[in-house]
């Protein structure tokens, strides 16, 4: 073969054989390791990956029965029982040879060898390995599809300028390998513009994979990202890869990636600079080829001011920043939405509705949508299942009161630490929450608000 590949392990009490085997294969494997006792067999095996492994039958001296290679067998296929096992077995012992395949070894190569017939059986024992290998990375790749398939979707549409404006940065950005990071509230689609992007780009072919980084604990966050090995923890039952290796050639989507703890982003921050993971429980490094798009509703530029995000990592995620207006800041696509979602859920329902009056349609511009597009979608569905005509009217759609605009704060005391409570709740009302938005909209900072809202018990 004109290119070296495969990695090997040898093990055999006969260094001479090594030897021979070793001077054989160093024209045409990467790696070979070679070793004379079997006991070092499961750190060589912790250490790194092999395609095939060459096993000795027999190790004491004159010991004829092969129960040491059955034994050696058993081990390797406990730790990996996707392991490519070849038994080294003298002539006379073919007959337990072909007795090891059925136990799990893949073949076997009898001494003295013939170099052809052993280099073809190592080759065609790689190529098994290989086969193997791109079966269960397309097993867990699908799984990975058919969870992001049974998802809900909504499509990515709009005409208003700010809408605009996010279609021509995913133009210029997508054919790119540009990390981007998404910034916007709930519900605007930040995981519409990752897929847009990822659709658009010269990894369009390969795998998308979305990782909601608010529903990771901190002790699944390793796991889940970078994988683990059997035995990693108790529930570890079989090995399994990352999101980040199942990402490899195509694009990682790591939303909500301002709620990270700081030792959490530190470990981010490691496998994005490497670019290489290492799975829990495991001592070998994997090799990484990723796109990077992250997302947030969080204010992380602030964060990253107090101190509260890595200024690193920041820079790291977002060469190239998107910021999604909220719905409310674009009633121009409100029409457009409306007979999008209408035309998808009509058909859905088996539903005749063709149409919505002028009346509807300024009820649902004036609405100021807290939820966004995700919220809009929702109560279109909802009315269209709910409505007995074909023309849908304003008394079919039923908003929440207490998400209307208010005209003002009602004040009914002039104790400045009631005024300060009710302000801070109003301002966290209307971001959802989002202590950073309050803080940045209350001209505080994120400490400083937590110790007022500390004090007002909140």
């Amino acid at each position: 073969m004109a290119e070296k590949n495969g990695r090997i392990l040898a093990v055999d009490d006969n260094a001479d054989i090594l030897f021979a085997l070793k001077m054989l294969l160093k024209p045409h494997c990467e790696i070979i390791r070679t070793e004379t006792d079997p006991e070092r067999i499961p750190q060589h095996l912790s250490e790194e990956d092999f395609d095939v492994i060459l096993l000795d039958m027999n190790f004491n001296k004159d010991a004829i029965s092969g129960k040491e290679g059955f034994y050696w067998l058993d081990k390797i296929l406990e730790i990996d029982p996707a392991a490519i096992v070849l038994f080294i077995t003298a002539y006379g012992d073919v007959e337990k040879s072909v007795k090891a395949i059925k136990t799990g070894a893949t073949d076997f190569i009898i001494k003295p060898w013939q170099n052809e017939k052993l280099l073809a059986t190592i080759w065609s024992a790689m190529r098994l390995k290989k086969s193997q290998k791109e079966v269960s990375n397309l097993r867990e790749r699908q799984k990975e599809i058919n969870t992001i398939m049974d998802q809900p979707f909504a499509d990515f549409i709009g005409v208003s300028p700010g809408m605009q404006r996010v279609f021509r940065t995913i133009r210029k950005v997508a054919p790119t390998d540009a990390n981007v990071l998404i910034v916007g509230e709930n519900g605007t689609g930040k995981e519409l513009v990752a897929r847009a992007l990822h659709r658009s780009s010269s990894r369009n072919e390969e795998t998308f994979i979305s990782v909601d980084l608010g529903a990771l604990s901190e002790s699944l966050f390793e796991s889940e990202l970078f994988g683990h090995v059997k035995g990693a923890f108790t529930d570890a039952k079989a090995d399994r890869p990352g999101r980040f290796e199942l990402a490899s050639g195509g694009t990682i989507f790591l939303d909500e990636i301002g709620n990270l703890s700081y030792p959490l982003q530190s470990k981010l921050l490691t496998v994005l600079e490497r670019r290489e993971v290492t799975r829990v429980g495991a001592n070998k490094v994997i090799p990484i080829d990723i796109r990077l798009i992250s997302a947030t509703n969080m204010g992380i530029k602030q964060m990253a001011a107090e101190g509260s995000f890595r200024q690193d990592l920041l820079y790291r995620i977002n060469t190239v920043e998107i910021d999604l207006p909220p719905l409310r800041e674009r009633p121009e696509d409100i029409p457009l939405l409306a007979a999008h979602f209408i035309k998808i859920y009509s058909k859905k329902y088996n539903r005749n509705i063709n149409k919505l009056s002028s009346s509807v349609i300024k009820k649902l511009t004036d609405y100021p949508w807290p939820g966004n597009v995700r919220e809009f979608q929702h109560v279109i569905e909802r009315t269209l299942i709910m409505s007995d005509d074909s023309t849908l009217s304003e008394h079919d759609f039923q908003l929440s009161p207490q998400a209307q605009p208010s005209d003002g704060l009602d004040i009914d005391t002039y104790n400045l630490d009631e005024v300060e409570k009710m302000i801070i709740e109003k301002v966290l009302k209307q971001n959802r929450g989002n202590v950073s938005k309050a803080a940045s909209e209350l001209g505080l900072t994120r400490t400083s608000l937590y110790r007022r809202l500390e004090k007002h018990g909140l």
